[in-house]
């Protein structure tokens, strides 16, 4: 069971997508993704960003917000959050950790519209968080925002399936030669 669920609201750069994907394979977070989606799921910038990472995520795709909602629901997900800059608290503020470890989820806009109004309010505003960033700053890059606030979750979890180390790391500590 994930612990951590990321959201992408109608993302339209596959890139962006992609590297979110090895992101959630590298950290045992599910990714879901809310259609209309900007790009077709074999997309080779898709496929490109994701390198071979796509098989080590844990991947699911809904036709709206509503059915999205009610998949991470039916996971026992308790706490939903919408990263946005309309009006909201800062996300250092926000413990995602309960007494219980329920699993959390993030929920991001896509890269040129943001989330829309109708998600946002249903998530409600108390749930309304955005990551610190100078006043005259529009954005970030939605896989830069996926990244931070991910390992700011994990980090709250423990890092909760971290052993110390990578099989890359015992790949190379076996094949010295690689190392250069």
């Amino acid at each position: 069971m994930s612990l951590i669920h990321i959201v992408l609201y109608s993302p339209k750069i596959p890139n962006n997508t992609g590297s979110i994907i090895r992101l959630c394979a590298n950290t045992g977070a599910k990714l879901h993704l809310v259609r209309p989606l900007g790009f077709e799921l074999d997309d080779t910038k898709l496929k490109r960003a994701g390198l071979d990472y796509h098989e080590y995520a844990q991947m699911q795709v809904h036709d709206d917000w509503a059915s999205c909602k009610a998949s991470l629901m039916s996971k026992g997900v308790v706490k939903i959050v919408a990263m946005t800059t309309k009006f909201s608290r800062p996300f250092y503020e926000y413990a995602f950790v309960d007494d219980d470890n329920s699993p959390v989820a993030l929920v991001f806009g896509s890269e040129t519209d943001g989330l829309p109004e109708v998600v946002r309010d249903d998530i409600g505003k108390q749930n309304w968080l955005r990551l610190p960033m100078l006043p005259e700053s529009r954005s970030l890059n939605l896989a830069n925002s996926a990244s931070i606030c991910l390992y700011e979750v994990w980090r709250q979890f423990g890092f909760v399936g971290d052993v110390g180390e990578s099989v890359g790391y015992h790949y190379l500590s076996s094949h010295p030669e690689k190392t250069d």
